[in-house]
């Protein structure tokens, strides 16, 4: 189920234009900023200010950068037709005749939502990595009004903040993939996913509804840009345990969505 799985998902056109656009962004920005290369970048500050130091601070500035809209976007692209591919091909019941239990089902689809929600997510970083390893060399990594971190805190940091991203997209992903299989179609599932990015990342701006915005897993996104400050130290707890909470709930919802009704109808 995972092997087929990836190949009809990761392999589609619209995947790969999806992964491909957030790859283009990194390049785009490490192009327009090419010329404040081992500078400032003007007069921001930050993980912005610093992307022009080296390629690791463009990598991270990237994804911080692409996390807070784009990326749940292209994720939930993925979540939503993973979940509703089966049934939107009409191929779901057949499948069941396979047979192939719907425990069994779920458990490939949601191992490989992991492996492409962690792909999307990685390829930003990554792109930001070799499109700043060509323009702005391999440096240490700068931070702002003090000292370069070391090969061996930029190396734990930029894990944690990589791993952080991952459960943070992850819970979007398993939404995405829980409304593909209760909605009658993909579509209707990836906007309904998206317009639940755009409504919880507008929430999160506002001032008003302090209790609303802390059960929001969009609340807790960028928790990890501060392993990137002079104090270098992020509160990461509250955040993994919404995240994770988030995805449990997603993921029962599916189960039990498969297992008391039929989807394919």
């Amino acid at each position: 189920m995972l092997r087929v799985e990836l190949t009809t998902q990761l392999l589609r056109i619209r995947t790969l234009i999806a992964l491909a656009c957030l790859a283009a962004v990194p390049v785009a920005a490490a192009v327009a900023t090419a010329g404040n290369a081992g500078h400032r970048n003007g007069g921001n500050a930050g993980l912005f200010g610093a992307a022009s130091y080296s390629a690791l601070n463009h990598a991270v500035a990237s994804l911080a950068f692409l996390e807070p809209l784009l990326l749940p976007v292209v994720v939930a692209l993925l979540g939503s037709a993973i979940g509703a591919a089966d049934r939107d091909w009409g191929t779901l019941r057949y499948l069941y005749v396979a047979p192939v239990s719907r425990r069994r089902l779920l458990t490939g689809k949601l191992a490989a939502l992991g492996v492409a929600t962690t792909a999307a997510t990685l390829c930003v970083p990554l792109a930001g990595l070799l499109a700043g390893l060509v323009l702005f060399g391999w440096h240490g990594f700068h931070v702002i009004g003090a000292a370069d971190l070391t090969a061996g805190e930029t190396a734990v940091r930029v894990s944690v903040a990589c791993g952080y991203n991952v459960l943070c997209m992850l819970s979007v992903a398993t939404i995405a993939f829980a409304l593909g299989i209760l909605l009658p179609r993909g579509a209707e599932a990836l906007g309904a996913a998206v317009a639940f990015v755009i409504a919880a990342s507008i929430l999160h701006g506002t001032t008003v509804l302090r209790s609303v915005q802390e059960v929001l897993p969009v609340h807790y996104w960028q928790l990890w840009t501060p392993l990137f400050d002079r104090a270098g130290a992020a509160h990461l707890g509250t955040g993994v345990l919404v995240q994770l909470g988030t995805i449990v709930v997603a993921v029962c919802v599916a189960l039990l969505a498969l297992l008391r009704r039929d989807p394919a109808a």
